[in-house]
């Protein structure tokens, strides 16, 4: 898939962060386009709450747009009724990587790469309302922001999103704005 604008992919995942005394899961939406984190959600269980807090937060955010895929693996917290059922009360169409292939997801595994470099491997975090606060500071502050995507020209995905856009607006010649124009 090509991806030509904002709303027409996301990707979805999982992963564990570690506390002082336990292990706690940060589920994570991402804009394929634009690299933006639009949803996620950090607790105690991997049950389908956690994955289902994060679409939530991506749906009140976002624009649904016809056709908009829905990229995850094949874990069962995605596959859930629950989960299965809110993505096509939406018209988003779902897809799911092959079982055992993490480049089927190459886009949200990297993203996670670097939140773990960038933010959780630098802390210790004492519980999870200290791991929270961090984390969604990380998560909106610093990746949405301010952090640099090579993909995106190097601008960070709030910034890429406010050009795509007004380019869109402004542009007088038929056809569609690539997210590749702006790199």
């Amino acid at each position: 898939m090509v991806v030509t604008d904002v709303d027409q992919l996301w990707v979805a995942d999982i992963t564990y962060i570690r506390l002082q005394d336990e292990f706690v899961f940060l589920a994570v939406m991402l804009d394929a386009c634009s690299r933006r984190v639009i949803g996620w959600a950090l607790e105690r269980t991997l049950k389908d709450d956690l994955t289902l807090a994060a679409l939530r937060m991506a749906l009140s955010h976002r624009t649904i747009q016809p056709g908009l895929i829905h990229h995850s693996d094949h874990g069962s917290q995605y596959a859930s009724t629950e989960y299965t059922d809110l993505l096509k009360a939406h018209g988003i169409d779902i897809s799911m990587g092959r079982k055992a292939n993490p480049w089927d997801n190459a886009a949200c595994e990297s993203f996670m790469k670097s939140l773990k470099y960038e933010e959780v491997l630098r802390n210790e975090y004492r519980d999870l309302g200290e791991a929270r606060r961090s984390i969604v500071r990380f998560l909106e502050q610093v990746h949405n922001e301010k952090r640099l995507h090579s993909a995106l020209g190097y601008r960070p995905p709030v910034e890429f999103e406010q050009i795509l856009l007004a380019r869109k607006q402004t542009r007088v010649a038929a056809g569609e704005l690539a997210c590749t124009d702006l790199r």
